[in-house]
């Protein structure tokens, strides 16, 4: 998934050895690393990374959509440094410290509407399953306990717990683990440039947000606890919903009393120029599921907002959330989240994302007249190139022909030319791009001329295969 195999002369064998014998990669080829050198990153300073031969990069991804703020701000490390001299650690299992308290009153400071009241985990895949769960304890608590099933969009990408494996609709890393929990309905998702549903209409008919209530009503509604959804889907490619659909969805929901859960891993924080995707999209969910930009990825932390109505239930009659982690919440991880919020606070970072969303849209558009490109979509600072063979027809690659292009050639190529980003083909393929939300106008740009050249080059190697 955009691990770029290019030779590294200069490394020390030692570390390529250790790695090669002893560190098990995440969604990584382990046996192309036994022949393979594996890129290693060293350091990291403001939008750029460095590998050990000191190669310097830009980092096109946040890392993994979480180095909001950059890399190396001392701001960050010394919060935790603090923190962890004065309360390294402590659970929030019948207890309380201050790190927690104070950032769960601030991001309900920031979140909409009544969303008042925050669980923390460790991460967004333990948020997600936390959201479901809490989900179905709401409704049994209130005497609907019939309403277990989750609804979730094709491709959507939620997590790997088996409960949030369960949600994400990615065939690829789901079947091995098949059976999954049950009750986990998936729906169409928000791709208008592949869209088959609206095709013969002329213009979309949100008939994508009229499947979620086709779905419901299948189902059973008294059977349904909850539609969970990502602002802009990012499996497929940065699927920006159209107008309208946000508001279609909550109306569904409401109508039969379903729970809307955004979950916002990727779109909170600054990424699409707001707190919170939602904002962007103006609705208000029941609940939010956060990770990743929390943090800027300084220390792990996630969590699920939850509105003043769901958390009602569990302030009475000795209730209890059945659920629990150790290190949710952790108050080294929760210190940096307020760091990190003072900060981006500070410098503006949102209003750097929403200056400069033009000269992104500018850098794109340019990206997109060639004919290796078939669509650039997204918004704020998450942008994708979709590629294809032939743009008239949208036609997609072979999966051979995705393997040559995506990892043997796109990938080593960016590298070499200094960007980091992500090569994607879980859908049909694309470069994922997701800077750092202090990237500037001419660092975008760069984004934009490298894509050019690398792109240009990748085709005319493609046409001479």
């Amino acid at each position: 998934m955009g691990c770029p195999l290019i030779e590294q002369p200069g490394q020390t064998s030692d570390i390529q050895d250790a790695a090669r014998r002893h560190l098990w990669g995440h969604f990584t080829k382990m046996d192309t690393f036994q022949r393979e050198p594996l890129p290693i990153i060293v350091r990291g300073e403001g939008n750029y990374i460095y590998d050990q031969n000191g190669h310097r990069l830009l980092d096109g991804l946040s890392g993994l959509f979480t180095v909001q703020v950059g890399h190396g701000r001392r701001e960050l490390a010394e919060a935790a440094t603090q923190q962890s001299a004065t309360l390294a650690y402590f659970p929030l299992w019948s207890f309380g410290h201050e790190p927690a308290i104070r950032l769960a009153e601030r991001l309900a400071n920031l979140a909409p509407a009544d969303l008042n009241r925050v669980f923390f985990t460790t991460g967004g895949g333990e948020a997600v399953e936390s959201a479901w769960k809490l989900a179905v304890q709401y409704f049994a608590a209130i005497g609907q306990p019939m309403r277990r099933k989750v609804i979730s969009r094709h491709y959507a990408y939620h997590g790997t717990t088996l409960g949030a494996l369960s949600i994400t609709g990615v065939p690829s890393i789901k079947n091995p683990w098949e059976p999954l929990l049950p009750g986990a309905i998936k729906v169409a998702n928000t791709n208008q440039y592949r869209c088959g549903m609206c095709a013969r209409a002329g213009s979309c008919t949100l008939a994508c947000a009229d499947d979620i209530e086709a779905r419901i009503v299948m189902e059973g509604p008294d059977t349904v606890a909850c539609v969970i959804l990502e602002p802009v889907q990012n499996t497929g490619g940065a699927l920006v919903p159209p107008p309208g659909y946000w508001q279609r969805v909550r109306e569904i929901c409401d109508r039969y009393g379903v729970l809307l859960v955004s979950d916002e891993v990727i779109c909170a924080f600054g990424r699409l120029g707001h707190w919170f995707g939602c904002e962007r999209f103006d609705y208000v969910p029941d609940m939010i599921v956060f990770a990743k930009g929390v943090t800027s990825g300084y220390a792990p932390l996630g969590g699920v907002i939850v509105s003043d109505r769901l958390a009602a239930p569990f302030l009475e009659d000795g209730r209890v959330f059945l659920h629990g982690l150790t290190f949710g919440g952790h108050p080294v991880s929760c210190a940096v989240a307020l760091a990190n919020i003072d900060l981006m606070d500070r410098e503006d970072v949102l209003g750097n994302v929403r200056r400069n969303e033009a000269v992104f849209d500018e850098v794109m558009a340019r990206v997109g007249e060639l004919p290796i490109v078939g669509e650039v979509r997204g918004c704020g600072y998450f942008r994708v190139a979709e590629l294809v063979k032939d743009k008239a027809n949208r036609t997609t690659f072979t999966d051979e022909e995705c393997d040559w292009l995506l990892r043997g050639v796109l990938s080593p190529a960016l590298y070499k030319a200094g960007l980091f980003c992500r090569a994607d083909d879980r859908a049909d393929p694309v470069v994922v791009l997701s800077p750092p939300l202090t990237c500037t106008a001419d660092e975008l740009r760069f984004i934009g001329d490298t894509l050019v050249t690398v792109f240009t080059d990748a085709w005319n190697a493609f046409a001479s295969r």
